[in-house]
C-alpha cells in the first residue's frame, strides 16, 4: 500500500469499560502512527485466546494496575495478528513496507484495520502459511512451547497435558509429541477424538470423576497444567521423583486470580526433588519463527474451531468468553 493512501480513520472493535464482549462495540478511530521502532500494520487476521477475554473483563482486579485501573488503556482486544507493513516509524528500514508478518502486539489493537507494533517482534509469514493460520501461533504455540522448554521435555518423556482442548493445549500435545513424548492429556469426552488425532496416546475425560485423573501409581516427567483448578499436592504426586510441574494459567479468584496459587507452588516446592514452575511466557520472535516453519512442513497444525468475518468480531469474543473452546478462533480482517 502506499503511503499517501493509508487513510486517516479505521474501523475497530473497542470496548471502553471493562465487561463482557456484548459490550464491545464497532467504531471509527483514528489510524495510529507508528513511532520509533514501530511499524504500522494492515491487519489481515487477529487470533482470540483466553487472556483477551480477561483483558476485556479486567480479571483478576490486580491485572487493572498494569492494564488501567478504571478501564482498559488498550480499549481494542487482539494480541495474536499477522499483517501486512504499510508504514514505518523512526529507525525502522523502508524496505520493510510490503513484508508479510505475524506480530505479537503489547497490550491489543488486533481487532482494528490498522494497528501498530514493534518492529523488533515482526517474523516473517510465508505465502504458503496463510494468515489466520500464522496468527495463531505466537501466543498460543510459542506459551506451549515455552512451557515444555522450563519443564525439559525430551524424547521418551511422560507428559501430562492438563486442558488439552484449548489454545494452548492442542499445541502443548502437538509440540511434545514431536519432540518424541508420551504425551497424555485430559479433555472433554466430546475433544477425545481430537487429542488421539494430533499426538495423545491417552485421553481422560474431566467431567466424570472416575477418569478424571490417571490410573493410580502413572507417574509423569512433566505436567502441563493449563486448567490451574487440580490440588498442587496432588499433581506433584503424580511427579517421578524428579518430575516438574509447569503452571500455565487458570483459576484463581476474581481479585488475585492466579497469584495464590503460585505462592502456594512455590512453597510445595522448597526442600522437594520435584520442580514446580509458574510461567509467564514471553514474546519471543525466534520461536515463532520456528514454529512457523513447522506449520508449513505439517508437523504442526494449528486446531483453528471458528473463523469470523471481521464484522462478527463481538461474536468472537463472546464466543471464547462463553469458555470451552477448542483450539483457536480467528477473526479475518480482509479489506
Amino acid at each position: 500500500m502506499d503511503t499517501a493512501t493509508i487513510p486517516t480513520t479505521m474501523t475497530a472493535w473497542l470496548g471502553t469499560d471493562y465487561g463482557p464482549a456484548s459490550g464491545t462495540v464497532q467504531q471509527q478511530v483514528d489510524v495510529p502512527r507508528p513511532g520509533k521502532g514501530q511499524v504500522l500494520l494492515r491487519v489481515r487476521a487477529t487470533a482470540l485466546a483466553a487472556g483477551d477475554v480477561r483483558l476485556l473483563l479486567g480479571d483478576p482486579r490486580l491485572a487493572r494496575l498494569a492494564f488501567g485501573l478504571r478501564r482498559p488503556k488498550q480499549p481494542i482486544r487482539g494480541i495474536d495478528v499477522a499483517g501486512t507493513v504499510v508504514a514505518v516509524g523512526e529507525d525502522v528500514s523502508q524496505e520493510r513496507i510490503g513484508e508479510e508478518v505475524v506480530a505479537e502486539l503489547n497490550a491489543g489493537g488486533g481487532l482494528a484495520t490498522f494497528v501498530v507494533a514493534p518492529a523488533a517482534r515482526l517474523v516473517a509469514r510465508p505465502d504458503d502459511v496463510e494468515p489466520g493460520v500464522a496468527a495463531t501461533l505466537s501466543v498460543s504455540a510459542g506459551t506451549a512451547q515455552q512451557a515444555l522448554d522450563l519443564a525439559g521435555v525430551e524424547s521418551g518423556h511422560r507428559v501430562l497435558v492438563l486442558g488439552g482442548s484449548g489454545g494452548v493445549g492442542t499445541f502443548a500435545v502437538q509440540l511434545a509429541a514431536i519432540r518424541g513424548a508420551e504425551v497424555d492429556a485430559t479433555c472433554s469426552e466430546r475433544n477425545r477424538a481430537l487429542l488421539d488425532g494430533i499426538g495423545a496416546m491417552r485421553t481422560f475425560d474431566d467431567r466424570t470423576a472416575s477418569a478424571s485423573a490417571p490410573p493410580a501409581g502413572r507417574k509423569y516427567d512433566a505436567i502441563i497444567d493449563i486448567v490451574g483448578t487440580r490440588p498442587l499436592r496432588a499433581l506433584r504426586d503424580m511427579l517421578t521423583p524428579e518430575g516438574t510441574l509447569v503452571m500455565v494459567g487458570g483459576g484463581g479468584g476474581s481479585v488475585l486470580g492466579p497469584l495464590p496459587r503460585m505462592l502456594r507452588a512455590a512453597l510445595l516446592s522448597i526442600g522437594s526433588s520435584h520442580r514446580i514452575h509458574s510461567l509467564m511466557a514471553m514474546p519471543k520472535p525466534e520461536m515463532t519463527a520456528a514454529l512457523i516453519e513447522l506449520a508449513r512442513a505439517g508437523r504442526i497444525t494449528p486446531v483453528i474451531e471458528r473463523t469470523y468475518p471481521f464484522a462478527q468480531a463481538n461474536k468472537a469474543l463472546a464466543h471464547v468468553e462463553a469458555g470451552h473452546t477448542v483450539g483457536k478462533v480467528v477473526v479475518r480482517v480482509e479489506q
